[in-house]
């Protein structure tokens, strides 16, 4: 028995060791992936980068791109990891930091789903649905605070700005002279714009396909890196859950970080305790602080992402995947922090699980006007007011 217990724990360890070697190679073609699609649009917009995202020069449309193509794609590493490449080929910073704040508020619509599994149980239901929404309100409350002082004031530009020159030295990822990431994904992208030149295509179709399959290979990569790290990870982002969840806003909130940065998705984790919640093993106060955790250890991606970048863009690519990073702490000190303002998530997802269990249409309703209906008007509000 001891020795074929061996042979399995053999054949498990070496079966991990493949799989933590093939996510080492998806990390490496993420940063590929981005450095394409800052090469490509670079390549594609000259230096009308500015001009070709004019249109989300409002503020609030910008929000609404970003929250929207979340929604639609379900991933908010994926949506920010985009904006990181198109940041690095020119998209100005101030457009993308109201785009990385929709892209919060896009990636809550698939745990409030995952709730909807409960939905024939009412008070189940009612506790699912409440842990799901609870990381929506504090999101849009989040955006409803600080993107009209960035508006004002433009402190997480200037944040952004500051850390990104302090880590950097205001000049590019080398590390002072040593770049390290270059020589690594510079081949294969230099390798295609070679390709693509060699057969006759002009320098913006070029720039449009690389945009194109640097889009479509972070797609790859992000549901690759998911799919192996749930196998890998999820059995023990549950145990730290269970051993972390229901001690605390600091456990909780650390616990939330760090499953997030294990699964690379805000998703999977929060999605991990609506069923728990649902089942009535966590209250809806011990899963907040483990929710907004979640939103903190989401940055990895875009950090990871910025780090591909080269070139006199890279530190505007840092600075926005830095600025996320802020935007999403300060939310939690700030919201979490202040008791008055602690309660408002936690009552307004009480207050809609109360009425979605009265009326499944309320439910429709709470994610059709959400994600889709009130975005809308706001753009055409905030255009009739010229902001």
């Amino acid at each position: 028995m001891v020795t074929v217990a061996s042979h399995e724990h053999g054949q498990v360890g070496s079966s991990n060791w493949y799989q933590w070697f093939f996510i080492a190679f998806l990390i490496y073609l993420l940063l590929v992936a981005v450095g394409m699609i800052g090469g490509g649009f670079k390549a594609a917009t000259g230096d009308q980068a500015k001009e070709l995202f004019a249109f989300a020069s409002n503020p609030v449309t910008a929000l609404v791109i970003g929250m929207v193509a979340t929604a639609l794609i379900q991933s908010s590493s994926t949506v920010t990891s985009i904006i990181v490449g198109l940041v690095a080929g020119g998209l100005p910073v101030g457009i993308a930091i109201p785009m990385v704040m929709g892209a919060n508020i896009g990636t809550t619509i698939t745990n409030t789903i995952v709730s909807l599994g409960h939905v024939r149980r009412g008070e189940e239901f009612k506790r699912a649905f409440a842990a799901a929404t609870i990381h929506d309100f504090f999101n849009l409350f989040s955006v409803l605070i600080f993107l009209p002082l960035e508006i004002m004031f433009g402190f997480l530009q200037k944040t952004g700005a500051w850390l990104s020159s302090f880590l950097i030295g205001g000049d590019s990822m080398s590390m002072k002279g040593f770049d390290f990431i270059k020589p690594l994904v510079k081949p294969p992208i230099t390798f295609m714009q070679d390709t693509f030149g060699g057969i006759g295509l002009s320098e913006q179709v070029a720039g449009t396909l690389l945009i194109i399959f640097g889009i479509a290979l972070i797609f790859f990569v992000i549901t690759f890196i998911g799919k192996l790290l749930k196998v890998l990870m999820v059995g023990r982002a549950k145990e730290i859950l269970h051993s972390a969840v229901g001690r605390g806003p600091v456990s909780g909130i650390t616990s939330g970080t760090l499953i997030t940065v294990l699964v690379q998705s805000s998703s999977t984790t929060t999605s991990l305790v609506v069923p728990l919640a649902g089942s009535g093993v966590f209250s809806l106060r011990q899963v907040y602080p483990f929710t907004l955790g979640a939103n903190i250890g989401t940055c990895i991606t875009a950090l990871l992402a910025a780090t591909a970048v080269t070139g006199a863009n890279a530190i505007f690519a840092l600075q926005i995947a830095l600025i996320h990073l802020v935007y999403n702490v300060l939310g939690v000190v700030i919201i979490y922090g202040i008791p008055f303002l602690r309660e408002i998530p936690i009552r307004s997802a009480q207050w809609l699980s109360t009425l979605a269990v009265k009326k499944k249409l309320y439910v429709a309703l709470y994610i059709g006007c959400v994600f889709f209906l009130i975005p809308l008007l706001a753009i055409a509000l905030s255009k009739a007011l010229g902001l």
